[in-house]
């Protein structure tokens, strides 16, 4: 679901979970990954991981690409509040359809075949969003730009925001859940 690491790191197991991602794939076996896992399925899928124009730290809008796959995932929302936590990302695999962007993310969401990679974040709880602010102090104190909240921004109207979030989070999995069930 996420980490420090980028799968570019020569870290032992990011080779053979790329292996496992391929394997499931070629025997329609949907996956599902977000962030770091969305990066490692779009690796697998031989796609390049890099850095992002922008750093991406907290809550931001997102769009509902305009295609039809897209329309099918969302059921038809234009624009997704998404919470964010990472420096890099994907391009697309081929064959996959972007059903999710940003502003300063052209990646956010894919799809390919019964697979869903997200470099976003629709998963998180209270809890994990607490937590990430309170490790991940220094990285926000040593990131500036546009998609950078502070903690205490990432914080507020949280009740709102993860009620949203979780909305958006029962549509995916509903969707995605349809796909192992097609298996």
């Amino acid at each position: 679901m996420g980490g420090p690491m980028s799968v570019n790191d020569s870290l032992p197991w990011i080779a053979q979970e790329c292996s496992l991602i391929t394997q499931a794939v070629a025997q329609d076996i949907p996956v599902l990954g977000h962030c770091l896992g969305g990066q490692l399925l779009a690796k697998a899928m031989g796609a390049k991981v890099g850095q992002n124009p922008v750093k991406e730290i907290g809550w931001g809008m997102t769009r509902v690409a305009d295609n039809a796959t897209a329309r099918t995932w969302f059921d038809g929302a234009s624009d997704i509040l998404a919470f964010h936590w990472h420096g890099e990302t994907f391009s697309l695999p081929a064959g996959a359809t972007r059903i999710l962007e940003s502003r300063h993310c052209a990646n956010q969401a894919f799809v390919l075949g019964q697979n869903l990679g997200l470099q976003c974040h629709v998963e998180m709880t209270l809890g994990m969003i607490e937590n990430w602010c309170a490790i991940g102090g220094e990285e926000i104190a040593a990131s500036t730009g546009p998609g950078v909240q502070q903690a205490a921004d990432m914080l507020a109207n949280m009740s709102e925001n993860l009620k949203s979030l979780h909305a958006v989070a029962d549509r995916l999995y509903g969707r995605w859940i349809a796909g192992l069930k097609s298996t």
